[in-house]
């Protein structure tokens, strides 16, 4: 029987990579965005009812999932002056109550199936280092590391592994309207990542080989820190 694997904000981007190069994989993977009618599960992460009400009728309907990639979040930049209470608030409990929010109902049935497991979460190298403009997304980011490494610590005696994927600017709708060579100077390898190799690191990170690694940040950033 194939291994189950959600992941979140599949509908583009790195999450969408994930999908393909798990599918590719031989995983069932399980896919979830906000509207996208191309996915399979719909909710709004920050919805802690809906993400309940829609995981756990998943899990009844067609058993637990081995693995999880937690990738949906969003951005909503300003600098810190002028970053409103709503900006804060909605980058928070998107990014970091989303993180409680879709792992809650999924956790125990993780245990109870004794499958050894995956939960990975992606941050970014903004939770790592901090940007600025970005102290919501940050804040946000940083919180999800705090997060990994507490809950890895948790599941050890399980054997379920829990990591963090810090990418650092890749070729994604999010990053269209920075400047984009004035960014690349930063960057020690000059380019941006591609969502394929970030794909390529959650695979690993989701495989057998990967048993014993736990609690770790990777960041995967051209050198950028």
């Amino acid at each position: 029987m194939k291994k189950r694997v959600l992941v979140t904000g599949a509908s583009r981007g790195i999450g969408r990579a994930i999908a393909e190069r798990l599918r590719g994989q031989g995983y069932d993977v399980v896919t979830h965005s906000v509207r996208s009618e191309g996915t399979d599960l719909r909710f709004d992460i920050a919805d802690r009812e809906a993400c309940r009400a829609a995981i756990e009728a998943d899990i009844a309907a067609n058993g637990s999932y081995y693995g999880v990639v937690l990738n949906a979040g969003i951005a909503d930049d300003n600098a810190f002056p002028a970053l409103s209470g709503e900006q804060w608030d909605r980058v928070l409990r998107t990014d970091l109550d989303g993180f409680y929010n879709v792992l809650k109902p999924i956790v125990m049935p993780m245990v109870s199936a004794r499958s050894q497991g995956r939960i990975i979460a992606i941050s970014s190298v903004s939770g790592v280092v901090g940007n600025r403009g970005q102290v919501n997304y940050s804040a946000a980011k940083a919180g999800i590391i705090g997060a990994v490494k507490a809950l890895a610590v948790e599941l050890a005696k399980r054997s379920i592994t829990v990591n963090c994927i810090a990418p650092g600017v890749i070729e994604t709708d999010m990053i269209k309207d920075i400047p984009a060579e004035e960014v690349k100077k930063a960057i020690p390898m000059r380019r941006f990542g591609r969502c394929e190799e970030v794909a390529s690191l959650a695979a690993y990170l989701m495989s057998e080989e990967a048993g014993y690694i736990t609690r770790q940040v990777i960041s995967i950033n051209g050198g950028l820190c």
